[in-house]
């Protein structure tokens, strides 16, 4: 079988953390073993500097090349993340080049904090973008020309990529494998890299249960806790302000202080949460696994996974191994 030959830059500044660029790799070489795989990466290690580049753990890898020595574009180019970023950021070597290699790239992006060096060259400017969550409300104080998402696990905008934190640069990776090999094979690495699955790049930094457990808030924590607790019960509003005796419009206001976000918002992404992991499980219907989650109806579920998963319920059950009934029965049930 013919391949086709698709080269790969990755950029790793000082101090970059290993995973952001040995995930990604590995991700990319896997497809390389793969017999039925039409499409070969060719990967090239980039650094800014020479000699070894030291990681965040201490962890030194060796270059192919640096920047400098490079003029040919690549198809795809990453920039990894590191506890450093800001040397990035004021590396006008390392932005002169990106500016230089972006038009002549089909794909450039960034992993994780990575964000900002792309920033930085001006190529996230009126984009749309994502980064660690711990960074994006900097990212978006420090470049406001971009339009930081900060509660997605990999955001792409024209021919712009930004992943979210660390292990989501292999979901980014796993996503450009299957724009140029197809879910199969983006199925295939993922399964040899035991990443049981290819995450939506829609889905949310945020585990509800995290935030439950991460409030300091005493209040706020026992609403929290009671939406998990409750999910198929009708939870408004007015019911959970009346469980710790607040009027709704100072419990909307504490959610959104604290979190970020409303309460309405907030049961619903717990109730996707909650669908999510009946589906990989089985062996529940999506009509049943929508009656238990509170979303009254498979209608209503799909609606909100498509506006948090970009994904509707039976497309995401048909990435887990399910018995043949259920798929049927999903699909009798939309």
């Amino acid at each position: 079988m013919a391949t086709k030959t698709i080269m790969i830059g990755l950029v790793a500044p000082r101090s970059s953390q290993a995973l952001d660029v040995v995930g990604p790799v590995d991700a990319f070489s896997q497809v390389n073993r793969i017999r039925d795989a039409n499409v070969t990466y060719a990967l090239t290690l980039l650094a800014t500097e020479p000699g070894p580049i030291t990681t965040s753990s201490g962890i030194r890898l060796l270059p192919d090349r640096l920047i400098d020595e490079v003029a040919e574009p690549f198809d795809t180019l990453l920039v990894a993340g590191s506890p450093d970023y800001e040397e990035g950021t004021r590396d006008p070597a390392l932005l002169r080049w990106l500016v230089d290699m972006a038009p002549r790239t089909r794909r450039v992006g960034s992993i994780c904090n990575g964000a900002f060096v792309l920033a930085a060259a001006g190529l996230l400017d009126g984009r749309r973008a994502t980064t660690h969550w711990q960074f994006a409300k900097e990212l978006s104080e420090m470049y406001p020309r971009a339009r930081i998402e900060p509660d997605q696990i990999f955001v792409r905008d024209g021919n712009i990529y930004s992943s979210a934190g660390v292990t989501a640069g292999i979901d980014l990776v796993l996503a450009l494998i299957e724009q140029d090999c197809g879910a199969a094979i983006s199925l295939a690495v993922a399964r040899a890299l035991v990443v049981f699955l290819r995450r939506p790049g829609g889905q949310s930094q945020f585990s509800v249960h995290l935030q439950a457990q991460l409030t300091e808030h005493t209040q706020l924590g026992q609403v929290l806790d009671f939406v998990l607790e409750n999910l198929s019960k009708k939870l408004s509003v007015a019911q959970l302000a009346s469980q710790v005796g607040l009027s709704e419009r100072s419990l909307t206001r504490l959610f959104h202080d604290e979190l970020r976000t409303s309460p309405a918002r907030f049961v619903e992404v717990a109730r996707v949460e909650a669908a999510r992991s009946l589906l990989e499980a089985g062996p529940l219907t999506i009509q049943q696994i929508a009656h238990r989650c509170g979303f009254g109806s498979t209608d209503t579920m799909r609606r909100a996974f498509l506006r948090h998963l970009q994904t509707p319920p039976g497309d995401y059950r048909r990435r887990f191994p399910t018995h043949a009934v259920l798929e049927a029965a999903d699909d009798h049930g939309h």
